[in-house]
């Protein structure tokens, strides 16, 4: 009777998942991004406000909405 054993298996899943996990993403992580989407947003005088996406890309899945401040209509005399 031979007895199979995981071990390949799992040393090679091991492997695969530490190389993924050392490989920092070339844009900064996703809360870095979005960390600078929203100080880009607060100096054009908005709020980053999340748009329900789930993409994994802060830039598709948040919205800059301006207050105040942003109508086109001549100030009142």
């Amino acid at each position: 009777m031979r007895i199979l054993t995981p071990l390949p298996g799992l040393t090679a899943l091991a492997v695969a998942l530490a190389a993924c996990a050392g490989t920092p993403s070339p844009e900064g992580g996703y809360m870095a991004r979005t960390e600078k989407l929203s100080a880009d947003c607060e100096a054009r005088g908005g709020i980053l406000s999340p748009t329900g996406d789930q993409s994994g890309r802060p830039e598709t899945d948040n919205v800059c909405k301006i207050v105040g401040g942003a109508s086109r209509l001549p100030p009142p005399h």
